[in-house]
This record gives structure tokens, C-alpha cells and sequence, in this order.
């Protein structure tokens, strides 16, 4: 094989490799990256010096990990992780974003460094996957998902990249 020959198979190779690549990056990026964003507690409102609803509960180590596909109904997902030893009930915990839509988690438990999945568009509930039954994507970047207790009091925030 002449050398000219041979580079242009080495070009179209390196082509071919950096595209292939490049899409599945841009594919996982899109649908499966989990970034770890820390939480951000609000800061309590003047004139109120009693916990509220507001203050960051971290008594219960229980975090939002991430929010997968961010404005794609078919692929929003949001991850909730337990970090404790023990078990956690979240029945009638909620799931709040900034708009107001609220998912009220059903009787499921999380034992130690366990995770389910909150899936905004319709499906089967499962022990790890849980279905909103929304038919719009909920989550758009830059905005708090927050976690709440059954009692009201906001146990996780993450911000959606």
C-alpha cells in the first residue's frame, strides 16, 4: 500500500472515531449524565425566627443526586438517594419544583445508600422506578428541585444543571 493510500485511510479513520465518539458522548450527556450539584438552603425570611419550610433539614442524610434529561419528557428523571443506616419511609414526602408541580411520593422505603428513580411522563411503578404521570416536561436547567418531608420540611435542594 502506496503512503498516500494509507493517510487518507488514517484521516478517514480519525473522522470516523472522533464523530462516533462525539455522539455517544453527546447521547450520554443528554440522557445519562448524573452531576452532583451541593445543596443550596434558602435563607430563612426576616421576621420569621422558627423553622420553616424554608431551612435546609439535614438531620436525615437523604439527597437529590441528580435530575437526568432536563426538559425531555421521555428522559426527566430525578434521583433520590438515602445515605443513612437504617430505613426511610418517604411516604407523603413531595417533590417541588419552582413552578409549583408537586410529586407526593408513595408508600416506598430506601434502605441504606438507596435510590429510586422519579420519572415525570406515565409508567409502572416499581421498588426503584416511580412515575409522576405528567404529559410535560417538568425540570429546566438552573432551576431547585427541593425535597420535602411528610411534615412539610425541606429535606434536599439540587440545582438542575
Amino acid at each position: 500500500m502506496d503512503r498516500r493510500k494509507l493517510i487518507q485511510y488514517l484521516l478517514i479513520n480519525i473522522f470516523v472515531s472522533a464523530s462516533v465518539t462525539g455522539g455517544i458522548l453527546f447521547w450520554y450527556d443528554r440522557n445519562y449524565r448524573a452531576v452532583s450539584q451541593p445543596a443550596v438552603a434558602q435563607a430563612p425570611s426576616a421576621g420569621n425566627a422558627s423553622a420553616s419550610s424554608t431551612d435546609l433539614q439535614t438531620d436525615i442524610p437523604v439527597k437529590i443526586s441528580s435530575v437526568v434529561g432536563a426538559g425531555t419528557l421521555t428522559s426527566e428523571i430525578v434521583v433520590v438517594k438515602f445515605e443513612g443506616t437504617g430505613e426511610l419511609d418517604l411516604a407523603s414526602w413531595q417533590l417541588k419544583d419552582e413552578n409549583g408541580n408537586t410529586f407526593t411520593f408513595p408508600k416506598i422505603t430506601l434502605y441504606p445508600n438507596g435510590a429510586v428513580q422519579v420519572h415525570t411522563n406515565t409508567g409502572t411503578d416499581s421498588v426503584i422506578d416511580l412515575y409522576w404521570g405528567l404529559g410535560d416536561a417538568v425540570w429546566s436547567s438552573g432551576e431547585n428541585a427541593r425535597l420535602f418531608d411528610s411534615q412539610g420540611n425541606l429535606r434536599a435542594v439540587y440545582r438542575v444543571p
